[in-house]
């Protein structure tokens, strides 16, 4: 079983399973460090009081956070279609392959019952 990975938003807590490839999960783990480091570095140089520096926080962090939330989203949406995709090709996949084996089938038991029949008249002379 895929064990989740825990987020703390804003609304709560929300779970994100491992679906995503290595390219997708890199790009959520430096969207969110570069987040980060920018929240900090504005604290460094921000030339505003504490009351309007924390809303500007606030609201950096609301946008980064729907930002991620667009991103989980629009993943989602892209492995679901992939899925689509593979499982349909698999489906083609499947059906021709069974088809075939139908057909080597019919042909292996037309083969071995001429072989018997065969094998019936040798073993007829025999008997003889």
């Amino acid at each position: 079983m895929v064990k989740p990975y825990k987020f703390l938003t804003l609304r709560g807590e929300f779970k994100m399973y491992k679906i995503m490839n290595s390219n997708t999960g890199s790009t959520i783990v430096a969207l969110l460090t570069g987040a980060l480091i920018g929240a900090g570095v504005g604290l460094l140089y921000a030339p505003d009081k504490g009351e309007e520096t924390r809303k500007k926080i606030k609201k950096k962090a609301r946008k980064a956070q729907e930002d991620m939330e667009k991103q989980l989203n629009q993943t989602k949406a892209d492995m679901s279609a992939k899925l689509s995709e593979a499982r349909a090709k698999f489906d083609t996949n499947l059906e021709s392959a069974l088809s075939s084996m139908s057909y080597k089938t019919e042909d292996l038991i037309d083969a071995l019952e001429s072989k018997l029949e065969d094998l019936k008249a040798q073993n007829a002379k025999l008997q003889k």
